[in-house]
């Protein structure tokens, strides 16, 4: 892994972090505040008194009237009535939570369009606003089943022995549920509910439909139960496995990358070690190999190469002369004209070399630049008289390489070419012993100095 791509990839890892903390925050700030919101629903009789809950509100309230109920006289205006005028009913009020998180406290206010007296409540405690002479008393009975007037200051009247609160049109209730272990009001779980219960006196032949009550409720919804905490959770989990195994992944890319630069110095110490040997036998020649290397590594970058691929690539010119370790000195360092036997035998180099590295199987195709390095493009080369792209790219390559090295050194039979000299010849032969485009290219380098002649 490149330097630039793994910053590439911690800076990413950095942003995908700080945008699933960012969420992560957000969420507990969203879960926080929802569950501080006060939510309020007004009901009225298409929805307090149907018989079916209201499916889209989150938190629902149906007034339930008992069938068994019975009746009373009361003689308000002591006119003597002798036939029972009101009717007791007990209302359940059924609070249903439609939601999955939890109901952490509630209270209603039951407003009456009719007169009406209150008889008894259980579970929560009333706090009951009473209109007294266009006054407003308002007080709190914790349980009116135990009610006793003289504790309290609302008015109150008694009917056969039995203390009522009378309330008139536009008086209301405010129910606040018990807190207790055993009323099992507070908290309402999920798609649970608690029925408080009223019973109250009503004339005979009315009724309370027209009475408006207005819920407020609080929810406690656990941060489990938001799902941009839940994802921002499994994506931060994600995050420190993909983490981890990109940290491993980028060890383990060192440790390979440490390994395979060690193989590759000891294998170019070895080749070079080779090399020397071979270069040895003509001082005229010394550096040569690793000259031309050089030379066929920059072509072949230059022509699109890289990474291992252009190390082979190197590794396969630093190796082309390896034929001559079996010409005699005495032939490589004859500084009068070879003889037709003795440029024969200068000649069988190639072939001696692709026989070397014919068992050098862990660079592929090594052999090809040691016996096809002096093929030329037109045919007219050897060993084998191969013609253009017949020849293989890198023996092509190599075969620029080697020739302008000849021409830039001294040799026993002449001294090095001028700058202008290696120019023309390179000119010259193109398409004849160079493969145009590779020396347009050596060309080009030479132009810009990055190769030099002097």
């Amino acid at each position: 892994m490149k330097k630039t791509g793994k910053k590439r990839t911690v800076v990413i890892f950095i942003l995908t972090l700080a945008i699933l903390l960012a969420v992560l925050s957000y969420s507990i700030v969203k879960t926080s505040r929802y569950n501080a919101m006060t939510h309020t629903t007004t009901l009225t009789k298409e929805t307090l008194f149907s018989s079916e809950s209201v499916s889209n509100e989150k938190v629902s309230v149906i007034a339930v009237a008992r069938t068994s109920t019975w009746t009373k006289l009361f003689d308000l205006n002591n006119e003597g009535l002798s036939e029972d005028n009101y009717q007791a009913y007990t209302y359940d009020f059924n609070v249903t939570n439609n939601t999955l998180d939890e109901i952490s406290s509630f209270k209603f206010k039951l407003t009456f369009d009719k007169g009406v007296f209150l008889s008894s409540a259980w579970n929560g405690a009333l706090e009951i606003h009473q209109n007294v002479k266009e006054n407003e008393i308002v007080d709190t009975v914790a349980d009116l089943r135990e009610f006793h007037p003289s504790e309290h200051k609302l008015k109150t009247v008694t009917f056969e022995g039995e203390n009522l609160i009378p309330l008139q049109p536009g008086d209301f209730i405010i129910y606040h549920p018990s807190t207790s272990a055993g009323a099992m009001e507070m908290p309402i779980k999920p798609s649970r509910g608690t029925v408080p219960g009223i019973i109250m006196y009503i004339a005979i032949g009315e009724d309370i439909y027209s009475s408006t009550l207005e819920l407020q409720y609080t929810f406690n919804r656990v941060l489990l139960a938001e799902p941009l905490f839940c994802i921002s959770l499994g994506g931060i989990a994600l995050w420190f496995i993909a983490f981890v195994i990109f940290e491993i992944t980028s060890a383990q890319i060192k440790k390979y990358k440490e390994r395979h630069e060690r193989d590759n110095e000891i294998i170019t110490e070895s080749i070079e070690t080779f090399i020397g040997f071979i270069d040895a036998k003509d001082p005229y020649t010394n550096g040569h190999s690793k000259r031309v290397a050089l030379y066929t590594k920059l072509l072949a970058s230059e022509m699109g190469y890289s990474g291992e691929e252009l190390d082979r690539i190197y590794y396969i010119a630093l190796l082309h002369d390896c034929g001559k370790i079996g010409i005699p000195d005495n032939i490589l360092g004859k500084p009068e004209r070879l003889t037709d036997e003795e440029f024969e035998i200068i000649k069988s180099h190639t072939v001696r070399g692709g026989k070397i590295l014919s068992t050098f199987k862990s660079l592929e195709n090594v052999g090809e630049g040691a016996l096809y390095h002096h093929e030329r493009y037109d045919g007219k080369g050897y060993p084998e008289g191969l013609k253009g792209e017949d020849i293989p790219l890198f023996a092509r390559i190599i075969c620029v390489a080697d020739s302008f090295d000849a021409m830039n050194t001294d040799r026993v039979y002449r001294k090095k070419l001028s700058k202008q000299k290696i120019i023309s010849e390179l000119e010259t032969n193109k398409k004849k012993q160079f493969d145009p485009e590779i020396a347009d290219i050596m060309l080009r380098l030479i132009e810009e100095n990055k190769i030099k002649t002097d």
